[in-house]
């Protein structure tokens, strides 16, 4: 299996080229916010057309941000509870 990389909006958007490389490559990325929702950034293999009725402006709002100590708490708590699903089911 190819690496994951999990991060948060705030560093998928300060790095973006760099983690679109990866995925290239065969890494995974999930960009997690603060609400739990995760977001898989998969490569689309063929031309989409999307309605245009169906794109928005960029957010600029930084509203959703969290700081890098609550995002590495949050990863801790999702790995641990992770490794317990596991644990119970094996």
């Amino acid at each position: 299996m190819d690496k994951v990389w999990i991060v948060s909006p705030q560093e998928f958007k300060k790095n973006q080229n760099a983690y679109l490389d990866k995925i290239d490559e065969g890494a995974e990325v999930l960009i997690e916010r603060e609400n739990e929702r995760s977001y898989r950034v998969v490569p689309v293999q063929e031309f989409v057309d999307v309605p245009e009725e169906y794109i928005q402006e960029s957010n600029e709002d930084l509203e959703n941000a969290i700081s890098l100590e609550e995002m590495l708490e949050y990863l801790k708590e999702g790995i641990h509870e992770m490794f317990k699903d596991k644990r119970e089911q094996g």
